[in-house]
């Protein structure tokens, strides 16, 4: 195995077959990360707030994740900075929240929402009364205060299914948006309706990176942490408009996406 030290991996091959708390896995476990996204999609699924389907999508992501080392490389983290900068600018951002990224990283959406003054909007696939509830419901528990998107009163247009359904005043008048662990159809029909869009995504060839001004090829887990510091850091450095679309400007979305891909492809 090239990333990982194979004696470290024979002292953990298994963990607790029946993990009820994050906290039972053990830490120095070569795939930490890996395990506890699984054990909070598994609970969310629990609870009613991710679909099933997430857990194919936890899966993929999972792999794309393994062959980039399982970490942020220099050019994701380049990605993190321009986005916090990106929405550090915008006039109205809203940050997007799905099953996945509910269960995922819920406090950290939150923080990111606090850090840029942004909207936090439960936008949903699968869509039903009760999940929008059980999701608005975890990120209050998480420290949320107003969460968008539970009436859905404007939809995405030339977008079809309960996935067009949005906020009139949270992602239809948005100018940035967020949309983590997205699918490919909305993040162009949110393109198309001019919106500046920010991806986080595994897949570099997914469509959702592929029409997104800002892609950021990471783990969830990691990113918007990562976000959420860049864009304190900026800040505190008191940095000003122009110094923060200076660094917008500077960001290489096909560089980035190109990096990526031959990381993945390389498995170095």
């Amino acid at each position: 195995m090239t990333a990982f030290d194979l004696a470290t991996v024979s002292e953990h091959e298994t963990v607790p077959a029946e993990v009820e708390d994050e906290e039972e896995i053990p830490t120095d476990h070569p795939r930490y990360t890996d395990l506890v996204t699984r054990h909070r999609i598994e609970r969310g699924v629990e609870k009613g707030i991710t679909h099933l389907q997430g857990m194919h999508a936890e899966g993929r992501g999972s792999a794309f994740d393994y062959l980039l080392g399982e970490e942020t490389t220099p050019t994701a983290d380049e990605a993190e900075r321009a986005a916090a900068a990106q929405l550090l600018l915008a006039e109205k951002p809203v940050l997007s929240i799905n099953g996945n990224v509910a269960a995922l990283v819920p406090a950290e959406m939150v923080a990111l929402a606090d850090a840029v003054d942004a909207d936090l909007e439960v936008n949903l696939f699968n869509r039903t009364p009760e999940r929008i509830d059980a999701i608005v419901s975890h990120l209050r528990e998480h420290g949320a205060t107003d969460v968008k998107g539970i009436e859905a009163d404007a939809r995405i247009p030339n977008l079809e299914h309960e996935r067009a359904k949005v906020d009139a005043e949270g992602i239809y008048a948005a100018d940035v948006v967020l949309v983590p662990l997205e699918d490919g159809d909305r993040a162009e029909a949110l393109e198309a309706m001019g919106k500046t869009e920010i991806v986080i995504d595994l897949n570099p060839l997914s469509r959702s990176p592929q029409v997104a001004d800002v892609p950021i090829v990471d783990n969830i887990v990691r990113a918007v942490p990562n976000i959420t510091a860049h864009a304190e850091a900026l800040e505190g450095d008191g940095a000003s408009d122009a110094d923060l679309e200076a660094i917008v400007d500077a960001f290489d979305r096909e560089a980035a996406l190109e990096d990526a891909e031959a990381r993945i492809r390389s498995g170095l």
